[in-house]
């Protein structure tokens, strides 16, 4: 699971930026792999005490990144 304690309403950047980097970080480091399934919206929301429609801009950041790919009805996977 990925640790979103980093998450700090507090600090200056935006709380969709935190999250995305908290699951960009993942990715990258290799915590997760290719072909992952993410926490849904309501689980990053659960994980990390933001909004669903925070957890939505920070999954669409990566999705426009290029890190991830979401596969409607089935989740938000880590591209190959």
């Amino acid at each position: 699971m990925v640790d979103f304690s980093g998450v700090d309403p507090d600090r200056v950047e935006p709380l969709y930026e935190q999250v995305a980097e908290v699951l960009r970080a993942a990715i990258k480091a290799g915590e997760v792999q290719p072909g992952y399934r993410l926490p849904s919206e309501s689980g990053i929301v659960q994980a990390s005490g933001v909004s669903r429609l925070t957890a939505r801009r920070a999954v669409q950041l990566l999705v426009s990144e290029g890190l991830v790919t979401v596969v409607q009805g089935r989740g938000t996977f880590v591209k190959k």
